[in-house]
């Protein structure tokens, strides 16, 4: 393989991993090259991505690599967040936020195994909006970052605690007309009544 490749494989793969990062050993396994190899596209990377002209870049905390944001980015994405806590949440963005608030403390691999679908987009967007947080590290390989909800989640969903989240009922195959008949019964508010139906969009109790 070589290094035009193995650059491009390197800068999607660290994409993809998202804040959790990723190592050096893991990387040269699954090229199966050199540690060496690895690390000097790793640095070609990184340099390549001090440019201004990039708003992002590649950086290496406690051995693991990560993109950030650059300082630069950071005013202007305050602006956007004030923006987009205006905008309602998407079905996807619900489903992962409730399967969050629920599981909680929960890693991205097993909210994606629960949604059956890649979740670091909808994880990068609820961060972003400070619905979630990282809450600390799961003792697996690679030490994955643990996930919770906020007090800006409280405050959204009107709730003083996330004990006072509805309980799961059993699922059943009339799931959507049992979840609405449930609902009335109860007296949590609508923003929290649709975080719960989108926790109910895949049977994960």
């Amino acid at each position: 393989m070589d290094n035009k490749k193995i650059y491009g494989v390197l800068e999607g793969l660290i994409f993809m991993v998202g804040d959790e990062g990723v190592g050096l050993n893991v990387l040269a396994d699954i090229l199966e090259q050199s540690r060496e190899d690895i690390l000097k596209v790793l640095n070609q990377i990184q340099d390549d991505y001090q440019n201004e002209m990039h708003g992002i870049e590649m950086v290496n905390y406690g051995g693991l690599y990560k993109f950030v944001s650059k300082v630069v980015v950071h005013d202007y994405a305050k602006k956007l967040f004030t923006i987009t806590k205006q905008n309602k949440l998407s079905p996807s963005a619900l489903e992962t936020l409730a399967i969050i608030a629920y599981k909680q403390p929960i890693t991205r691999v097993e909210i994606e195994e629960i949604r059956g679908v890649g979740s670091d987009t909808m994880i990068r967007r609820l961060s972003a909006r400070n619905l979630i947080k990282e809450v600390g590290r799961a003792q697996a390989p690679g030490l994955p970052i643990l996930y919770g909800v906020t007090s800006d989640f409280l405050d959204v969903f009107k709730l003083l605690s996330v004990e006072e989240l509805p309980d799961l009922p059993e699922y059943s195959g009339q799931m959507e007309m049992d979840l609405y008949e449930w609902w009335g019964k109860t007296t949590k508010s609508n923003c929290s009544k649709w975080l719960y139906i989108a926790s109910q969009s895949r049977s994960f109790n």
